[in-house]
């Protein structure tokens, strides 16, 4: 039995083994990992750092750009659309980015023929738009995900009220249970509040950090029942509730409009995709027109009415409610 037996065999299992414990490994490192993550956001992490939880605070308001001396660099609207866009990266290196992107791209179109002074035109645009472009959309994302969590944070410090939990304790626990954007949100409000500010303040605070459009209702009824009292666990219960119908109307409207954002996508890459096939397919079919002044005005008259009309179509295909 033994003499029929290949050492080849031996082989084949030990790299059956191995291969096993290899994947084992590695699923167990990244569960490990996708725990962090998941139960962690930007407040822990920092405190992880072995810092006080004030200087946890001062690092989240410098990142944020509420201390004074990032106000140098912007004007009151533009550093709040800063704060709004929950953007940790410093604003002179943002802003330094953005501006080589304009530059990047004005030196692109020089070289494709654009005549020098419509490419310091470009470049002029460039600069100041992107930034804000950039900034506009990540509110936007951060917004949306900010009203998504805010129903179940109030549910959470629902819960703790029932415990028996005072608001800024039940506030707190919204800090240790949430990811961002809620969660280091929520905890700048229990650490102002910890270092002095009233709860009323901390929460206008909130509402100008984020800017969320759901958020002065709960502010409101904080407010009222700070200075009136009442039973802030029913209030906060029916907020919930009506947040969350808020955003099922919301959503069924966007599916309902559906149609104008798509038509406005249809019309704004046909013509661009169209361009880019005949530069494919056809490279010289404009070549003899590149270098003719009159082309780029017509370019650039041609893109001006096509964002014209996406942006009546997006404003009638919006609603606000």
């Amino acid at each position: 039995m033994f003499e029929s037996f290949s050492p080849i065999y031996v082989v084949y299992a030990a790299a059956a083994l191995t291969g096993i414990m290899i994947a084992e490994g590695c699923y167990l490192l990244y569960a490990g990992r996708s725990d962090k993550r998941v139960a962690i956001n930007r407040r822990m992490k920092l405190q992880e750092n072995k810092i006080s939880q004030e200087q946890v605070l001062i690092q989240l308001r410098k990142e944020r750009g509420l201390d004074a001396g990032t106000s140098l660099f912007s004007p009151d609207r533009f550093r709040a659309l800063r704060t709004q866009s929950g953007m940790v990266m410093p604003l002179p290196k943002f802003l330094t980015i953005t501006t080589g992107v304009a530059l990047a791209i004005m030196l692109t179109a020089l070289w494709y023929g654009l005549p020098l002074l419509l490419g310091i035109l470009l470049f002029v645009m460039l600069a100041p738009l992107l930034p804000v472009l950039v900034l506009r959309t990540k509110r936007s994302r951060r917004v949306k995900r900010f009203g998504v969590q805010l129903p179940e944070a109030l549910e959470l410090i629902t819960r703790g009220l029932k415990a028996g939990h005072p608001v800024p304790v039940a506030i707190s626990m919204v800090s240790r249970e949430m990811p961002d954007p809620i969660g280091s949100e929520f905890g700048v409000i229990s650490d102002e509040v910890t270092y002095g500010s009233d709860l009323v303040s901390a929460l206008n605070s909130l509402f100008d950090r984020v800017g969320q459009e759901d958020l002065p209702l709960f502010v409101t009824a904080v407010s009222i029942q700070t200075s009136s009292g009442g039973n802030l666990r029913e209030i906060l219960d029916g907020l919930s509730t009506t947040i969350r119908e808020r955003g099922k109307l919301r959503r069924k409207v966007r599916a309902i409009s559906t149609e104008g954002r798509m038509s406005a996508y249809i019309l704004t890459a046909v013509p661009a995709l169209l361009f880019a096939a005949i530069m494919v397919m056809m490279p010289q079919f404009y070549q003899s027109v590149w270098d003719v002044p009159k082309t780029w005005y017509l370019l650039g008259g041609s893109v001006t009415w096509l964002m014209l009309g996406n942006i009546i179509m997006f404003k009638m295909s919006n609603f606000r409610f």
